[in-house]
């Protein structure tokens, strides 16, 4: 692997969930892949979760890490082609971007969606640029378009959790005061197509997302029908990606907020979302605290998601 944006590039699932597994019951059993390599994490936007988990998982694999705050600390970096360079941006990324390779083995991005121009985010400009300018591998810590670690994070969780076979999957959007991106979603949805589960997508009108996500999902403008008899239960607000409201607010409709209304519905679902969460908007504080809740299982997973990423980009530089 050379690098990882979307749940194609793991290969097998069964394989990836396997090694997840593995490498949960012994963390440190791989040291020896990243002595003397140099992990460099590369922050766009800010992360709690991402930067620890990221960063820990590089330690247990032996590595050094390094972590650069583009918004601070850091000179302002300019991203796009043939602009005049006369504003607050000192450096194009495409002089910063080999610098950078040239002091590290792998690199870790991440650089939200703009919502303002929509072929610029959903061409993934920035990572790819890393991805053509480095020489190194790269791997997304969270893209414009997706979030592929937190996306294998909420798949190792589910596998541990499940108690039927084939579970009910459901991803809810719910309220938030700002617009947020598709990028948790997208990856969600990614991860969930490829994994043996029922997916079901629910959301009000003019939420839909991307189709090349969405693929084969049952979609259901209907929150109480989509909750019935589902296991899992994942919410997450996204603004808008149809045109022409892409990156906008259409809604902010409480009643979609997940509560123990929508919650009795199903069965006996656990509740799921990626953190960090904006109480009674996207979920109730009954439900959140509730012993179905796995927001910290989740949290905990995305060492084990980056661990298994790490790992294999460190075995394809031997």
């Amino acid at each position: 692997m050379k690098t990882y944006t979307n749940v194609k590039d793991l290969g097998s699932i069964t394989e990836a969930l396997k090694e997840a597994f593995e490498i949960k019951k012994n963390r440190f059993a791989h040291k020896y892949l990243g002595e003397n390599k140099t992990l460099l994490m590369v922050f766009f936007n800010s992360s709690l979760r991402t930067r620890l988990s990221t960063q820990k998982a590089g330690m247990n694999l032996g590595m050094n890490t390094m972590v650069l705050d583009i918004q601070s600390g850091a000179w302002k970096l300019e991203t796009e082609r043939g602009v005049v360079m006369d504003g607050d941006k000192p450096e194009h990324i495409l002089e910063a971007i080999p610098v950078m390779a040239s002091y590290c083995d792998i690199i870790g991005v991440r650089a939200f969606a703009g919502l303002v121009d929509k072929a610029f985010d959903y061409q993934e400009t920035i990572i790819n640029q890393f991805i053509a300018y480095s020489g190194k591998p790269v791997f997304s810590m969270e893209a414009a378009t997706g979030h592929p670690l937190q996306a294998f994070a909420d798949l190792i969780t589910i596998e541990e959790y499940k108690k039927t076979a084939r579970p009910k999957v459901v991803l809810t959007w719910a309220p938030h005061p700002k617009a947020l991106p598709q990028a948790v979603p997208n990856s969600f949805a990614d991860f969930m197509n490829e994994a043996d589960v029922e997916f079901v997508i629910t959301h009000p009108e003019g939420y839909e997302l991307a189709p090349q996500f969405v693929r084969n999902a049952g979609v259901e403008y209907d929150q109480i029908k989509a909750f019935e008899g589902a296991d899992f239960i994942y919410a997450k607000n996204w603004s808008a990606y149809q045109d022409p409201h892409y990156g906008t607010i259409l809604s902010t409709d409480r009643s979609w907020t997940v509560s123990d209304r929508q919650m009795a519905v199903t069965h006996e679902a656990h509740f799921m979302h990626c953190l960090p969460v904006r109480r009674n908007m996207i979920v109730s504080d009954s439900v959140i605290e509730n012993a179905q809740s796995l927001v910290i299982q989740q949290a905990a997973n995305r060492e084990i998601s980056a661990q298994v990423v790490i790992k294999r980009l460190l075995e394809n530089t031997l």
